[in-house]
């Protein structure tokens, strides 16, 4: 990861949290969404102005790497950007991190596929989202922490 990525901020809410009361395993996949969506959205380049353009994508593989516990209230950091760029495919890179003091709690590499609305078929990333992609959107944050402090 660039020493600036995107960087997305939320709150660990209590039900995603388990009976070892830590955020529950299939929690990860909905904070890797979410941060993609605030990803794409920092970009320019939101879904809806996506599936207006006849576009969408799609997961097609989704990595997750359980680095430490993540609890109830705590404030995480999901930092994103573009990886691997490919013709119709590409790879977005997500580490999730305690945002208090940097502890890592998960990595993930999303594999999406850009795909043409009907009919429903591959298609390549139209040129103006790969530049986008390969700018990222550095030093961006998006809290949805409720948190006041200084990025």
């Amino acid at each position: 990861m660039s020493s600036m990525p995107f960087r997305y901020r939320f709150r660990v809410r209590y039900n995603e949290c388990d009976a070892q009361r830590v955020v529950f395993n299939a929690r990860y996949a909905d904070y890797v969404d979410l941060a993609m969506t605030e990803f794409m959205r920092a970009l320019g380049r939101d879904y809806l102005a996506l599936l207006a353009r006849g576009l969408d994508n799609q997961v097609v593989k989704l990595t997750l790497e359980w680095q430490g516990p993540a609890h109830f209230d705590e404030v995480l950091e999901a930092r994103v950007e573009a990886i691997r760029l490919g013709h119709t495919s590409f790879t977005i890179g997500f580490e999730i991190v305690r945002a208090a003091d940097d502890t890592p709690v998960c990595r993930a590499e999303a594999v999406y596929v850009m795909m043409s609305g009907e009919p429903l078929a591959k298609t390549p990333i139209p040129d103006d989202l790969r530049e986008r992609f390969e700018q990222g959107a550095p030093g961006v944050v998006i809290d949805h922490a409720g948190d006041t402090g200084s990025p």
